[in-house]
């Protein structure tokens, strides 16, 4: 399924594009990324990220997938931009992504985009995201589920991410697609696009002032 466009990716894409989320000059990972599509545009933004680093499950067939988008899009990064593509299993030792940070304390973006109906690997995904956010008043992840992932399901991960240190904020209810950029391959127009934004649900998350440094 890496190879496929889901519609939390579609909604956080749209995000990135219109520049509601703050990323000019800083260091992001996406977990579980398969086709990439938030963090792989955001290192198209006119004042992009510093660092983005695109990550999913080593496996040969994921990553070749997951690769080959990554050089597809490398004309289009803008200058700047480092981008990164690893293999990285979840709940695995996080010291080779945190390397590739300045002074290795963490990231300023974790994004997770349609990983939640995972829920047996809620725990180890937690466990590496707790682990790659950098503990910072600005630091954000932003997780966006679709509305097919059982409300229960989404429920506990946030419940467990709280006892873990991070608040959420529920991401703005809006059906409408206010995208620009075309939408290539999936043959979705403005109204198909607002449909599967619709279908989605997404939250922002920080630490709790007692977890930061």
């Amino acid at each position: 399924m890496a190879d496929h466009l889901f519609s939390p990716s579609l909604l956080l894409a749209e995000q990135v594009e219109r520049e509601l989320l703050p990323l000019t000059g800083r260091t992001i990972i996406e977990l579980g990324a398969g086709c990439a599509l938030p963090s792989l545009l955001s290192t198209t933004l006119q004042k992009p990220p510093h660092l983005v680093v695109i990550t999913d499950y080593p496996d040969d067939t994921i990553m070749n997938n997951l690769k080959g988008n990554v050089t597809r899009n490398s004309p289009h990064v803008s200058p700047g931009c480092e981008v990164q593509c690893i293999g990285y299993e979840w709940g695995k030792d996080v010291s080779l992504l945190l390397s590739l940070v300045p002074d290795s304390d963490g990231y300023d973006v974790v994004i997770l985009s349609d990983l939640l109906h995972f829920d047996s690997s809620h725990d180890v995904l937690l466990s590496s995201l707790t682990s790659l956010l950098r503990k910072s008043p600005s630091a954000r992840t932003y997780v966006a589920a679709g509305k097919y992932t059982q409300p229960q399901v989404c429920d506990h991960f946030l419940h467990e991410g709280e006892s873990a240190g991070i608040i959420w904020e529920n991401g703005e209810d809006d059906p409408e697609w206010r995208g620009s950029l075309d939408v290539k391959g999936g043959g979705l127009d403005q109204e198909q696009l607002g449909v599967r934004k619709g279908m989605c649900r997404w939250w922002i998350g920080r630490w709790n002032d007692n977890h930061l440094n």
